[in-house]
């Protein structure tokens, strides 16, 4: 078998492997090397994580068992610093040296970060990858006032995702009006009243001299000699292809790696593919002629047929803070161009299409992009409009806007997923080929959907249109339990009592899973619901838990860990303390942390010394890495605060020694405070505690993240008994009726307060509640003593091993 080794984890190298696989599984080894400590995640979402719209878990595209399944050897956080061209191998920055018989070069590219003074402080970043969305959250957790240079797609993304973090931003841009590469004049400034309207603040025509501030940013100068203020400053004016690897290896660079029409680079069985490519003097930022290039490329690999890649005519179809646009080909007018122009401001909708020798060679649609694949389609065919009206080529139906009717016009090579250059025909095949019933099972087949989402809506037209009476709407937009079955979470539960079903492995065979291993998703939510169902019979199957959970550690950026002991109720003794300063000092821990619920944590562990830090320690685990109780946070109380009106601590540590390590949909969180102010921020807790005169008050489903949710009043009751049984009460309810990873603050939404309510107030609903929980708290062990007492498991997760593992 040959070998194969791919330089980067992104969006297009991935691309290069699933193809490459569905054309010849068993022609490679593959071998892939990513510098990030993650799977292959969807980097146009990450607007959508800083939005706080989405999760990081949310934007992963293949799970680590994806990479498992396909016998992928995966080393993430490790990147290649030299390949031998001639010796034909590569070699990692931690010593691994890898053979190969074709090499891919997929290393992407990165923020272009401004040559100008300053541009090197302390909160000054660009916006790329995940590590950049996390340091922006964390600084608007502490700084207002943020600037972002660039008024492109992807700085008014970032602008959008600061406001929603709560901090002022300011948007710099030097040209006239926004978007100058997308959209016209007029559009643009429709967008910046949009955006104004919205909250950001713009300096448009303005040029960045210089970033004061002495070792972190403190404001802007400009060449004009005006200031202003910034903590954070994201420079979003361009990304630049990563091609340094490649140029020291001899491979030819221009500004991207030159390649042919075949992706070949200047070296024999050296490719190149992606961000970092430069294809006929053109690189590319967009994904749709990534993925061209990747199809391309891995029919070369498998020796199919391969049609050249001969450049692409990029469509921008966007989503920029709720307003819908639609860009492609030339934006502004010529002597040779004419137009078609709609501009309805009352309803913020602008359409421009230029026209030269009776073809489309230009298209800005703001505010309504419904026309935009037909219209798309006419300019990449060179379609005659001769004989065709304005109002024909703007309004004949097709292209997105409703209906079977539409659906029936729309041609067979119509584009609907521009992102994955999936067509109409390709996708009712599909659906008639394999059965398909809903848009994630098109979307697993076709790819449809899979990148920016907003074609999903069409897909489900087609669904409708293709399958006809036997169509059903619930069905197809259902969220099922994962695309490995039809079923969602609670008739899978349905089935398991039904059927007395008491292993994943059952579960799967006898409700008919399409993969008979299951998936990332559904097995560790399988493994949740078997030990909720089935508390004193399941073994839970830690292979089947998320990644995190299995090594009782958080893994971070770099590949190491962090050890967070239990403190129960944020109260430690003088011997624990002297415990962990002893670890840390004798482990060379690289940092020593109060977080913030109120426990000191140990973050840069590298994963050989958690065992016997673990074991020196001897405290139990924080579980700050688990879907479980993390932490119970409180005040000092009554005990010492002349405020107090309850003892907080006592709650506390009651509270957090009696549900510790019961697993629950999504990780949970409690505060409880003395008095009304709140200290230990009672309010956005998953169950808050608040001390007032006579007794408590219990609020629920806060949340205190980037969507933040301040508690609902459940009740208020008198005693510390109380306190705990609704408790247990609210607690089981929530691990029996909440989908898996679906947080208390979505599931009282979804679930309704009054609901709940009637449960804890209902005496036999309680007393069964309570009594279904108790059992349940009898069958958990302490995971760090289980880990240093079973080989087995030291063998299997903490000792080295080829496939790395990832934060989850």
């Amino acid at each position: 078998m040959k070998q194969l080794v791919m330089i980067g984890n992104g969006m297009a190298g991935i691309r290069v492997i699933e193809e490459l696989l569905q054309q010849n599984k068993d022609m490679y080894n593959i071998t892939i090397f990513g510098s990030e400590p993650y799977p292959n995640y969807n980097r146009i979402k990450l607007s959508n994580v800083l939005q706080g719209d989405t999760t990081i878990d949310d934007i992963i595209m293949n799970e680590w068992d994806w990479y498992k399944e396909n016998k992928i050897n995966l080393f993430v956080n490790e990147a290649i610093v030299q390949i031998d061209t001639d010796q034909k191998h590569v070699i990692s920055e931690k010593g691994t040296v890898v053979s190969y018989d074709e090499l891919i070069i997929a290393t992407g590219s990165s923020s272009f970060i401004l040559p100008i003074p300053g541009a090197e402080k302390e909160g000054v970043t660009g916006f790329r990858d995940i590590s950049d969305c996390e340091m922006m959250i964390n600084v608007a957790s502490q700084y207002k006032k943020a600037v972002v240079i660039g008024g492109g797609l992807l700085g008014l993304e970032a602008a959008r995702g600061l406001l929603n973090l709560g901090m002022e931003a300011s948007v710099v841009h030097l040209s006239p009006h926004l978007m100058e590469r997308q959209l016209d004049a007029t559009a643009g400034a429709m967008l910046k009243d949009e955006l104004e309207a919205q909250g950001m603040k713009f300096f448009m025509e303005k040029q960045t001299a210089e970033i004061l501030g002495n070792e972190r940013v403190t404001g802007l100068r400009f060449t004009d000699g005006s200031e202003i203020e910034a903590d954070l400053v994201v420079m979003a004016v361009g990304i630049k292809p990563n091609t340094e690897l490649a140029q020291q290896s001899g491979i030819y660079v221009n500004r991207g790696i030159v390649v042919n029409d075949f992706m070949e680079t200047s070296v024999p069985h050296v490719s190149a593919v992606g961000e970092c490519a430069e294809h006929r003097e053109v690189t590319y930022g967009l994904v749709a002629p990534l993925y061209e290039q990747a199809k391309v490329l891995a029919s070369r690999l498998t020796d199919h047929d391969v049609a050249r890649y001969e450049g692409s005519i990029v469509g921008t179809q966007l989503k920029v803070a709720g307003v819908d646009l639609f860009s492609a080909g030339e934006i502004n007018e010529d002597a040779r161009t004419k137009s078609i122009v709609i501009h309805n401001s009352f309803d913020g909708v602008y359409k421009k299409i230029l026209i030269r020798d009776n073809c489309i060679v230009g298209i800005v649609l703001y505010g309504d992009t419904s026309d935009s694949q037909k219209l798309f389609r006419m300019l990449l065919k060179k379609e005659d409009l001769t004989g065709m009206t304005s109002t024909q080529i703007l309004h004949t139906p097709c292209g997105g806007g409703g209906g079977g009717e539409d659906i029936a016009s729309m041609p067979d090579d119509e584009l609907v997923c521009g992102c994955n250059g999936v067509t109409k025909k390709t996708i009712v095949d599909a659906i008639n080929t394999n059965g398909l019933t809903t848009v994630d099972e098109v979307g697993g087949c076709t790819n449809a959907g899979r990148s920016c989402g907003r074609c999903k809506d069409l897909v489900g037209e087609i669904l409708a249109y293709t399958l006809g009476d036997s169509f059903d709407k619930n069905a197809a937009t259902k969220k099922t339990l994962c695309g490995c079955t039809t079923l969602d979470q609670a008739e899978v539960v349905a089935e398991i009592e039904e059927k007395g079903l008491h292993t994943t492995k059952e579960v799967m065979y006898v409700l008919g899973w399409k993969n008979e291993e299951g998936c990332s998703k559904c097995r560790p939510a399988l493994n949740y619901l078997l030990g909720m169902l089935h508390p004193t019979e399941y073994i839970d199957d830690s292979n089947s838990r998320l990644v995190n959970e299995k090594m009782h550690a958080n893994i971070q950026k770099d590949g190491t860990y962090s050890v967070i002991p239990r403190m129960y109720g944020g109260v430690t003794t003088a011997e624990d303390l002297k415990k962990i300063a002893e670890v840390a000092e004798k482990y060379n821990v690289p940092l020593v942390k109060l977080t913030g619920g109120q426990r000191i944590g140990l973050f840069g562990v590298k994963k050989d010394d958690l065992l016997p830090i673990w074991e020196e320690l001897d405290m139990p685990s924080g579980y700050a890495y688990g879907k479980t109780l993390r932490t119970v946070k409180t005040c000092v109380g009554k005990t010492f605060c002349r405020y107090g009106t309850q003892d907080s601590m006592g709650l506390g540590i009651e509270l957090e020694k009696k549900f510790e390590r019961l697993d629950t949909p999504h990780k949970f969180k409690m505060g409880v405070s003395a008095c009304p102010r709140n200290c230990a921020e009672s309010g956005i807790k998953d169950i808050g505690f608040v001390g007032v005169d006579g007794g408590w008050e219990i609020y629920v489903a806060g949340n205190g993240g980037t969507d933040l949710r301040a508690g609902d009043l459940l009740c208020t009751v008198k005693t510390k008994e109380e306190a705990l049984e609704v408790t247990s009460v609210f607690l089981q309810y929530y691990r029996e009726t909440a989908n898996y990873l679906e947080r208390t603050s979505h599931w009282v939404e979804r679930f309704g307060l009054e609901n709940i309510k009637a449960a804890i107030e209902d005496p036999e609903t309680r007393e069964q509640l309570i009594e279904r929980l108790e059992v349940t708290l009898t069958r958990y062990k302490e995971p760090w003593k289980e880990a240093l007492e079973n080989e087995e498991i030291q063998e299997k997760y903490y000792k080295k091993r080829q496939i790395q593992v990832e934060v989850n």
